[in-house]
């Protein structure tokens, strides 16, 4: 844990990103600086699965409430993974973590008696990207996290698309070549493009246990045929699912953020290129690196939670 956070006339906010293998925690003061940043396993009870995190959540704010040396810890932001309805602070399904329809925001305010923002973690990374990161001006864009799985944000007019906590599984819209899903459908994008996947066609090839994304773009550029397929369709895929997207939305940009997005130029360069010939009279989205990078979720639950205390 870092060293004490410095005093703060508006108090402070309390973050913590969810993820189906770690919990990163944070305080954030008013200007957006993050204190005592950490990253510890996530916590899971499959009798209670909602429960262990809200316990955390509980723990966690005990332990920065010191590390705060008296500044006021003023309301808390979570954001989690899954389906999620934002308005009513409920968890619908984490198909990892294995909640369902669980009451997050009444549990954790009722645990801590601090104001608690709670949203979706790829929905808030992306209003953070949209505001403070590489989406600042924009008001059509779609910001897309590739790592394990894939998700997006989608704004539309300024606005993010909600759908009833639906919209955004972008990892879950079909391509060609797609292969049998873990959600129970057949041709999801994640199977193909997502940087587990790419990952794990690999291994497959190669018999080794660790392989990941990096390698074989490292081996596609050293002209090794299988490693130069799996990206090619990899890139396929999400220049598919990038084209129907602008086709539907006018998206001026689409902001690339998550492991994968790390290969830069390599990612970009013929990504860009692929979609390019997919268009015709459409608008032609500016494909973009996330500014915020992997905080980008942790950002947003601390922009969420700071909001609440905003006088409306």
């Amino acid at each position: 844990m870092h060293s004490a956070a410095p005093p703060d006339g508006e108090g402070l906010v309390l973050a913590l990103d969810v993820g189906g293998t770690d919990i990163k925690v944070a305080l954030q003061d008013s200007t957006g600086v993050f204190h005592g940043l950490r990253r510890l396993p996530t916590p899971r009870d499959r009798q209670a699965p909602g429960d262990v995190i809200v316990a955390e959540t509980a723990r966690l704010l005990g332990e920065y409430r010191a590390l705060a040396s008296g500044v006021p810890i003023r309301s808390i932001g979570l954001v989690v993974p899954g389906l999620v309805d934002e308005t009513a602070g409920i968890g619908i399904l984490s198909a990892n973590l294995g909640w369902r329809d669980y009451p997050f925001s009444a549990e954790v305010r009722n645990a801590t008696g601090l104001p608690v923002a709670f949203g979706h973690d790829v929905g808030l990374a992306g209003e953070a990207e949209m505001r403070l990161g590489a989406g600042q001006g924009l008001r059509d864009a779609v910001v897309m996290v590739i790592g394990t799985g894939i998700a997006g944000a989608v704004f539309s007019d300024g606005r993010r698309v909600h759908g009833g906590g639906f919209a955004g599984e972008i990892g879950h819209a079909p391509v060609p070549g797609g292969l049998p899903c873990a959600c129970g459908a057949v041709g999801c994008l994640e199977t193909v493009a997502s940087a587990g996947a790419i990952g794990r066609r690999w291994a497959s090839h190669t018999g080794t246990d660790n392989a990941g994304a990096r390698e074989v773009l490292a081996a596609a550029a050293a002209g090794d045929p299988t490693a130069c397929n799996i990206w090619d369709e990899a890139l396929e895929a999400l220049a598919t699912v990038i084209s129907q997207v602008t086709a539907v939305l006018g998206s001026e940009a689409v902001i690339l953020g998550g492991g994968l997005s790390q290969a830069g130029p390599a990612l970009l360069g013929p990504l860009a290129g692929i979609v390019n010939s997919r268009l015709s009279f459409h608008r032609r989205p500016r494909l973009l690196l996330s500014a915020l990078g992997q905080d980008a979720g942790l950002a947003g639950a601390g922009m969420a939670a700071r909001d609440l205390l905003v006088p409306a």
